[in-house]
């Protein structure tokens, strides 16, 4: 197989790997009631572990330290009762070598009654022990502990083994030296095996085991009743909130209590009530406010083209009026009426776009000779401001479904805005597209915009400047209503700005109407812009500001 066929397969691996193993620490994520049962359980976990460690350290060492005791005194016992014997023997008997074949048989028999111990007996003559003991169970260490100091007993734990048995028992050697009638002291040795307080311990161990198993389960149980009876009325809250987020307000929380659960949703029923009233409030105010700008802009169109004719009179004979102010005052009214008639429009405008009332009427358009048009007509002002307009477009058509009137007024309302901005430098029309979108850039390199500033570009009657001298005039909504425009078209407008470096809006529409844009063929911030300047990204439904700081 190629190396270029297996690096994706085993990226593909590699991610699949990782999404199975990201899957666990997810679904705990995402559960609260899950992560409630884990951390209870975990730390019930660690409390019974750490006592279980302790409980059965203190138990081992007990139940060892009395079985160490007893063995201890029963060793000290049968030494006093061989001991006995020894000197009841006599020194001639003990010359002859009596002890193996009588006293220490006597030992063996009763530890092998007792059941309790077995013992080694060491002479000049050998060793007698148990039957079935095997002596390597005694360490050599032991034995050479007991040669040096004869009087003392020594204690060790050990192994204990028999012959013919693989598996050795923990056990306790007692050992020390006995002496007769004679002078001769003989080294004895009981080995006490500890199979019983093994299986006690073993016992305990299993029975704190399972106690601490089904203390476990207990507690995950009853961590999981409180969890549900916590996660629901929380649960039941987030669904509240997202009901009133979708604007469902009159869905009310369930009241079950009168504990703080209770209280949060009597609070969230109550919030949902304020709610539904102050947004019947805003939407009745919303109304009269849209209403009112309707209405006023619709009265006013009457009286204002009864102006505009008497204004057009009066400066149609502006030459003939003997006084110059009578000349100035006819050019004022001419210009304000024709600002005012602008302004109506767009407040008529503004009002459809607030009632819902807007719709588009969309044809296949060239936005490359729409473009050009809007180009050649503001040319002309764009010259007297110094600031002349360079068009840049791919050969051929750039055809679009789009409602050729808003984008027409898109493009002037850019153009304008950039013209009025520039400070007498060239202004950068682009077009670009591809197979799914179109796109247009206006770039002028004059004032730019802050950060701040780019944040209100499309606030309804914002002006970055207002002592600023305009060529063309402007009511403050032209680039409220671009917006508007694009959001209809379901695309994009996003502007980029940097103090003194100028700015740029870019404007991508889909070629199908409804269709999603999902990129741009033009990139928002210029090939000539400083990109180490750009300190701020912000971005509000479909548009996107980009500014600096300064």
């Amino acid at each position: 197989m190629p190396q270029a066929e297996r690096e994706p397969r085993s990226a593909a691996a590699s991610g699949a790997l990782l999404r199975i193993l990201s899957a666990p620490l997810d679904w705990w994520r995402s559960s609260l009631s899950l992560r409630v049962v884990t951390l209870s359980v975990a730390g019930t976990a660690v409390v019974l572990v750490v006592a279980g460690i302790l409980l059965v350290h203190q138990v081992t060492g007990e139940v060892l330290a009395q079985a160490r005791q007893s063995a201890l005194s029963d060793a000290n016992e049968a030494m006093s009762l061989i001991e006995q014997d020894l000197w009841a023997a006599g020194e001639e008997q003990v010359g002859i070598h009596v002890i193996p074949s009588q006293i220490t048989l006597s030992a063996i028999q009763r530890g092998q009654v007792s059941g309790r111990y077995e013992v080694s007996f060491e002479s000049d003559t050998g060793s007698l022990s148990t039957p079935g003991f095997d002596s390597a169970s005694i360490p050599d260490d032991l034995r050479q502990a007991v040669a040096s100091d004869r009087l003392a007993v020594h204690t060790v734990a050990t192994s204990v083994r028999h012959i013919g048995e693989d598996e050795a028992a923990p056990g306790f050697i007692v050992a020390s030296t006995v002496s007769g009638a004679g002078s001769s002291r003989y080294p004895v040795y009981f080995v006490f095996p500890f199979i019983e307080e093994e299986r006690t311990l073993d016992l305990f161990q299993t029975g704190a085991v399972v106690s601490a198993l089904v203390l476990l389960i207990g507690m995950g149980l009853v961590a999981y009743g409180m969890a549900w009876q916590t996660v629901q009325p929380i649960r039941a809250a987030r669904q509240a909130a997202e009901r009133l987020a979708s604007g469902e307000l009159t869905q009310p929380m369930p009241v079950r209590g009168v504990d703080d659960l209770g209280r949060l949703a009597l609070s969230m029923n109550h919030m949902a009530e304020q709610l539904q009233q102050r947004i019947g409030q805003l939407e009745q105010l919303s109304h009269l406010q849209q209403r009112f700008v309707s209405d006023v802009s619709h009265e006013l169109r009457t009286p204002l083209t009864t102006v505009r004719m008497a204004a057009d009179v009066l400066y149609d004979r502006r030459d003939v009026f003997p006084d110059p102010i009578e000349t100035r005052s006819a050019v004022l009214l001419h210009q304000e009426v024709s600002r005012f008639e602008s302004l109506l429009a767009d407040l008529l405008e503004i009002s459809r776009f607030d009632a819902g009332a807007a719709v588009l009427t969309l044809d296949d358009a060239d936005l490359s000779e729409l473009l050009t048009s809007e180009v050649d007509s503001l040319r002309g002002v764009a010259e007297a401001a110094g600031a002349p307009l360079r068009f840049h477009a791919p050969p051929g058509r750039c055809v679009a479904q789009v409602d050729s009137r808003r984008v027409t007024r898109i493009m002037r309302n850019l153009i304008s805005n950039a013209i009025e901005h520039a400070n007498g430098n060239p202004i950068d029309i682009t077009l670009a597209g591809d197979d799914a979108v179109v796109a247009f850039t206006v770039r002028d390199h004059g004032v730019g915009f802050s950060r701040d500033e780019g944040r209100q570009l499309f606030n309804r009657f914002w002006r970055g400047d207002p002592a600023r001298t305009r060529r063309i005039g402007g009511t403050g909504l032209g680039l409220a209503i671009t917006q508007e425009d694009v959001r209809l078209h379901e695309g994009w407008i996003h502007a980029w700005g940097r103090v003194g470096q100028g700015a740029q809006f870019r404007v991508t529409l889909p070629r199908v109407g409804g269709q999603p844009v999902m990129s741009s063929p033009l990139p928002l911030i210029p090939v000539d812009a400083d990109q180490a300047d750009v300190l701020d990204v912000s971005v509000a439904g479909r548009e996107l500001i980009v500014g600096s700081q300064a």
